[in-house]
């Protein structure tokens, strides 16, 4: 149950951070909405869907500034509270540092809560949406940038039923050219091998769609299958001796069993940052069960878990302020050492999350680190004012 002074602090708090939080969602909707003109008048896409397709990517940036937004919104509130004497009196009234605070993390708590569902639910599924307006008006696919498309290792262990040639265990190498926005997938590269690693056949497909749960009606298909001639090592052979018999086919449709789903040619095409935690851990898991290094992915899902807490440690940093003396024009200078706190604790918060990738650190290690820096100094910050 909230007092009545912590009711009151707690919606000054509230209604300054709703206008901070939506000021800086005006300048990178200014900023990504000029990175969008480039396209409009391409296909169907107007101004109208630039606009929509933008307003559709907000929430991750509301994700991304929530922390910031707080830090500010505290410092301006005790600031102003300092400078009106209401804080003096509340500390007169026996409102101690250690109250203050314990008063700021309940204020905390739901503001967690929407960095959390922001974060898991709403940016991503609007970043969905906002990819499928803008190719839908561009009638155009999704690619990774690289001329050669997407790869991705799928892995048909014995207990999967349906692997070509009968083989107990088969590994593909798959190649994307393009994921459509219907999750369909275009320009289809398989290479398959053996247990052993001896390649069996090499597939193309036009194009291709998920069945679930586990296999893909390929379409246009042109396969070679690779028969081995001997088993002796390559070394005792002559070099002009065949190795392999190739045949070669071609099919209209094909059924392919497959670990790759959709959802995981997707994970490829977004930035993890980006990603839910439920998508990070089933892409974790792909990569693991593949033999693939997830550092990355494990990075970014232990910042995913730790990013919420940060509004915590916004909170703690901006109690010392409301301990300093008050002058005329200090608020402003509260309000913009905030921002440079806010500012430098993303930067490293970023910066850290590289090193740790560059380094392997342990992956919660490199997500939590920045911010029990700053929970630590915001803790001795909280300790000299105390003294003084």
């Amino acid at each position: 149950m909230l007092r009545t002074y912590e009711r009151y602090i707690g919606k000054q708090i509230y209604l300054t951070f709703v206008f901070i939080l939506f000021a800086f969602s005006g300048l990178f909707f200014f900023f990504d909405l000029i990175s969008q003109l480039d396209s409009v008048g391409k296909g169907n896409y107007s101004f109208a869907y630039a606009m929509l397709t933008v307003a559709l990517q907000q929430p991750s940036h509301f994700y991304e500034i929530i922390p910031v937004a707080v830090l500010i919104s505290a410092i301006y509130v005790l600031a102003q509270m300092a400078g009106t004497s209401e804080f003096t009196i509340l500390r007169a009234a026996g409102l101690s540092p250690r109250r203050a605070l314990g008063t700021l993390m309940k204020i905390g708590v739901p503001l967690l809560l929407v960095t959390f569902v922001i974060g898991e639910f709403v940016g991503p599924y609007a970043n969905q949406l906002a990819e499928q307006v803008r190719l839908g008006a561009l009638g155009s696919s999704v690619s990774s940038g690289f001329k050669s498309g997407v790869w991705l290792k799928d892995t048909v262990t014995a207990n999967t039923k349906g692997a070509a040639n009968d083989q107990a265990s088969v590994t593909r190498f798959v190649n994307v050219g393009k994921l459509n926005s219907d999750s369909s997938i275009s320009a289809v590269k398989i290479y398959e091998f053996d247990s052993q690693y001896r390649l069996n056949s090499i597939r193309e497909a036009k194009s291709g769609t998920f069945v679930p749960p586990n296999q893909w009606q390929l379409h246009d298909v042109t396969e070679m299958d690779l028969q081995r001639l001997t088993d002796e090592p390559v070394a005792d052979l002559n070099s002009l001796d065949p190795l392999y018999r190739a045949t070669e086919k071609v099919q209209p449709e094909m059924l392919m069993r497959s670990e790759l789903t959709p959802r995981i040619l997707a994970v490829l095409l977004v930035p993890p940052d980006q990603m839910s935690i439920y998508a990070l851990s089933s892409y974790i898991s792909h990569l693991r069960e593949n033999s693939q290094d997830a550092q990355r992915y494990l990075t970014a899902l232990w910042r995913k878990i730790f990013y919420p807490f940060a509004v915590f440690v916004m909170l703690t940093l901006s109690l010392p302020f409301a301990y300093l003396h008050s002058r005329a024009g200090v608020v402003g200078m509260k309000v913009f050492g905030g921002i440079m706190l806010g500012m430098s604790f993303q930067l490293i918060n970023t910066l850290f999350s590289h090193i740790g990738n560059l380094n392997t650190w342990p992956a919660p290690l490199t997500a939590a680190l920045p911010s029990l820096i700053y929970l630590v100094m915001g803790m001795v910050g909280l300790k000299w004012m105390n003294r003084n």
